[in-house]
């Protein structure tokens, strides 16, 4: 199964993903709550997958995707927000993202994107 970055600025969030993704043979390798530390931990642990939340302080999700997407260009990323309105989608996809997933979440949601990757 995939090793995953998940990064989200909310505990709870990240927490829910976690689950869904562990009761499905996935392992969380790291967390990051900011996109500056989600690009510095991709670096290091190199993982399989990234889920990233748009809106966070500092950096936003699609701007440290973008950065990922530079040092390698296979990245894989699913961008996720509460936000769900159609233009950040396209941006969200036409930046590189692998799928897009709005909140709050639905497990076969969820995991219908990472069977994208």
């Amino acid at each position: 199964m995939s090793k995953v970055l998940i990064v989200d600025d909310a505990a709870f969030m990240r927490n829910i993903i976690r689950d869904i993704l562990e009761a499905e043979g996935h392992v969380v390798i790291g967390e990051a709550s900011n996109g500056k530390d989600a690009i510095l931990l991709y670096r290091q642990l190199k993982p399989d997958m990234v889920t990233m939340d748009i809106t966070m302080p500092g950096m936003d999700g699609i701007a440290a995707m973008k950065e990922i997407k530079k040092k390698d260009s296979r990245a894989k990323v699913i961008i996720c927000s509460a936000l769900g309105e159609q233009p950040t989608v396209v941006e969200a996809i036409k930046a590189g993202a692998i799928d897009f997933l709005v909140k709050p979440f639905q497990k076969e949601r969820v995991l219908s994107a990472i069977s994208k990757i």
